[in-house]
């Protein structure tokens, strides 16, 4: 009887260890980025810069080059700076300021049913 006990539990064990997988795979997988508040290009440091979407710590770096030689008079004025071309501009043109202090956030936060049956992301397998 007791192997048949040891065979139960370990099957019992199993299943929870692979649905337990999958539903943190599924939790994960349904989280999306999301950016709130200003990133002042004048003052920011090379962290907050990084924090901007697509901005690397090496890009960080040439914006603070770049504003050592001159300030900021335009935020658009970031496609002056080496590998900022117009689309990374445009993308992110909502987060840049000149005044006041840096407040960027970044989050991630659940992604709604509304957003993923829009995106098309969650599409069933058979």
């Amino acid at each position: 009887m007791s192997g048949r006990v040891r065979g139960v539990s370990v099957a019992a064990v199993l299943a929870l260890v692979l649905l337990g997988s999958g539903a943190a795979e599924a939790a994960s997988a349904k989280l999306r980025t999301q950016y709130a508040g200003l990133v002042n290009l004048n003052e920011a440091t090379v962290a907050q810069l990084d924090l901007l979407p697509g901005v690397g710590p090496k890009a960080a770096q040439r914006i603070l080059a770049w504003r050592q030689k001159r300030a900021f008079k335009r935020v658009e004025e970031l496609v002056r700076v080496k590998g900022f071309g117009k689309k990374q501009f445009l993308k992110l043109k909502p987060y840049l300021t000149l005044e006041g202090p840096t407040t960027l956030r970044v989050e991630k936060v659940p992604v709604e049913e509304d957003e993923v049956r829009a995106t098309g992301d969650a599409v069933a397998k058979h």
